[in-house]
């Protein structure tokens, strides 16, 4: 069945449906006089599986399993659709920064750009504080996202974030993330290195941001400083 489409693919295809496994197909192909005459279950299995028992028809291994997963992946994308993204119908005039995060929303969500925002204002307390976030870690973990698009809370640094420091206390935290690890041995700053391609972002303004990335500075956005640097990790579909 190598090699060929159509009704071929068509029957490999209708085989994987039909058994769970690779060796329920072999069995169902083994006759009780195969059994009585070899008396061995294993080699008539290798016997159909050449060919010599059965059908006649040579169905690969690798060619069932191979169907199998891509029948299985094609079932898992019906019964999971798209989630909605948090921004979706919503509108951000006047508000800089929100339409930037709105705007990379999707591209995070999906994989293509892990987008590492820095951003530095005062808290509560009126205390100053800065810190890096990566943006696509913190709409998986962060349930009060969707309240940051709608204007009800305010996006701001962490001590579980990639970095953050409180000018004040002189607290500081660093924290790798499932898409960043945080390098600190690169003095006088601090290098993220992406898990995905493993590509360094630098943060420094003085230097190149790094390969497939993009650095953006949001003025007026109703933050003391807010910096967007993009890295793209694979290209759109």
């Amino acid at each position: 069945m190598s090699g060929v489409g159509g009704e071929g693919s068509s029957q490999l295809e209708n085989l994987a449906t039909e058994f769970a496994s690779y060796e329920d197909f072999l069995n169902s192909q083994i006759a009780p006089i195969d059994l009585y005459y070899l008396e061995d279950e294993e080699l008539a299995r290798q016997l159909v599986e050449l060919g010599l028992r059965g059908s006649g028809e040579v169905v690969k291994r690798a060619e069932f399993d191979a169907k199998k997963i891509a029948l299985e992946e094609a079932r898992s994308i019906k019964r999971e659709p798209a989630k909605k993204l948090l921004s979706e119908g919503l509108e951000f005039e006047g508000q800089p920064f929100l339409r930037a995060l709105a705007e990379r929303e999707e591209a995070n969500r999906d994989g293509k750009m892990t987008t590492i925002v820095f951003i530095r204002e005062k808290n509560r307390k009126g205390q100053e504080i800065s810190g890096y976030i990566d943006y696509a870690h913190r709409l998986k973990t962060d349930k009060n996202m969707e309240a940051v698009f709608h204007g009800k809370r305010r996006m701001m640094p962490q001590p579980t974030d990639l970095s953050f420091f409180n000018w004040e206390t002189q607290q500081s935290k660093a924290a790798s993330t499932p898409n960043y690890e945080v390098k600190t041995d690169k003095l006088p700053g601090i290098i993220f290195k992406n898990k995905r391609d493993r590509k360094l972002i630098n943060p420094d303004p003085k230097m190149e941001p790094g390969d497939n990335t993009t650095r953006t500075m949001l003025r007026n956005c109703g933050y003391l400083h807010v910096v967007l640097y993009d890295h793209v990790t694979r290209r759109k579909a």
